[in-house]
């Protein structure tokens, strides 16, 4: 009877959003500042701008894809729903799946590397351990995951809050440099040189904002999916952008631009310099940035597994739920085992980067799928009538916008893997 059962639908619109923006914020902010303005400069702050417009197309065509099929196996299903390949729908799903597992993987090694700067722990003791309490905390509940994970979302917003509110008054007044504004910089702006960095740059950053479309896989499990889940997405994407956008302002305002690049803890560095003392809680909350991250990864590719298995493309034993915690306790063992072995086994490193190749693939074919969606219901309504005032769409260029930008970004990272 346990195949039967249904997911537990007890997350709300708060509770989403920090998920979603625990999902996208995760521990990237406090490393990649540096190494976007080593290729934009000053003017990091608006790659991160042009990222989040490019992240957002793809959010907009989320957000009406999940208003549409408010499931889990999103990114399968919405492709499953346009061009009813079970093969390439199943395909889908499992690249979003291994994109979870080598993401989980690749942050359980950052957290113990982070870990031994406080304690001196074997790798192939800790790392079983953090998996084990990552499995644990997943399969426990829905309702439990989320709570820690916005917890843990809090707290990193409130370290970047804090770096902006402490390095404002090095900000304010440019002690790391002067902001290009004269007449001969204006001229330097039409520089095709420094679009070149810019455009880099927003490359770069284009993969912080990677990770609302896991939201979608927790569908299920939402309240009034169908108008939560939009919404939520927006938000999250918005509430990222803005945190993105002050850091790098006050971040490039308040160091040298030299300073930065190459720095491994930048936000660290500059709440240590601007404070004047150890940068100990940012370190800690980064810690814990890395975890969330890890422990979003493993219920987002648990809940994959288990919308496969509904949809009968995958065995029943993935879509089993749990009588008592009513989550896909088999998928989420499945899963933690896999980023043990991931994290214990194979070099991440090429990994981490063909991952966000895998998904910019899936963002192009999402979107893809959504123009074909609307090109064949373009008269019909996908809901049922007692619904219709929850339909929530966005104008065909959006989609077509974003199958462009995710794959003009899918080439760049192709190029940047064989070279």
């Amino acid at each position: 009877m346990a195949e039967h059962r249904t997911l537990k639908r007890t997350l709300t619109l708060g509770p989403v959003v920090l998920y979603g923006v625990g999902t996208i914020l995760g521990a990237g902010i406090y490393v990649l500042i540096g190494e976007v303005a080593g290729v934009a400069g000053y003017w990091a702050p608006l790659s991160f701008l042009i990222a989040a417009a490019l992240a957002a197309l793809t959010g907009l065509t989320f957000a009406e894809l999940a208003n549409r099929y408010p499931v889990s196996a999103g990114e399968a299903v919405y492709v499953q729903q346009a061009f009813g390949r079970r093969r390439l729908s199943l395909s889908i799903g499992l690249l979003v799946v291994l994109t979870g597992i080598v993401s989980s993987a690749t942050l359980v090694n950052g957290f113990a590397g982070y870990f031994r700067e406080f304690v001196i722990v074997p790798d192939i003791v800790l790392i079983p351990v953090v998996c084990v309490l990552l499995g644990g905390l997943a399969a426990w509940g829905i309702a439990q995951s989320v709570a820690v994970a916005s917890a843990i979302t809090l707290a990193e917003v409130g370290g970047l809050i804090a770096i902006i509110v402490v390095a404002m008054p090095d900000a304010i007044i440019g002690a790391g440099t002067a902001w290009p504004v004269t007449v001969e910089s204006r001229e330097i702006f039409k520089s095709l040189a420094l679009w070149a960095g810019i455009l880099s740059g927003a490359g770069i950053a284009f993969y912080a904002f990677i990770g609302f479309e896991d939201m979608v896989n927790v569908a299920e499990e939402v309240k009034n999916a169908r108008q939560v889940m939009p919404r939520a997405i927006v938000f999250t994407l918005v509430i990222a952008a803005v945190l993105y956008v002050a850091v790098a302002v006050v971040v490039v305002r308040a160091m040298p631009i030299n300073e930065l690049v190459g720095d491994n803890a930048p936000l660290a560095t500059v709440f240590a310099t601007s404070t004047g003392r150890a940068a100990t809680e940012i370190s800690v909350i980064a810690l814990f940035a890395v975890i969330n991250g890890a422990l979003i990864q493993v219920v987002m590719a648990a809940r994959v597994l288990y919308g496969a298995s509904t949809n009968k493309w995958l065995p029943p034993m993935f879509g089993r739920i749990n009588v008592r915690t009513q989550t896909p306790v088999v998928a989420t063992v499945f899963v933690t085992l896999a980023v043990l072995i991931f994290a214990l086994w194979l070099p991440l490193g090429t990994l981490a980067r063909l991952t966000s190749f895998i998904i910019l693939i899936i963002f192009t074919l999402v979107n893809i799928a959504l123009v074909q969606i609307k090109v064949r219901d373009s008269v019909e309504l996908v809901l049922d009538p007692p619904e219709a005032e929850t339909v929530y769409r966005v104008p065909v260029w959006v989609p077509v916008a974003g199958a462009s930008a995710s794959a003009f970004f899918g080439l760049i990272n192709l190029f940047a893997l064989v070279s």
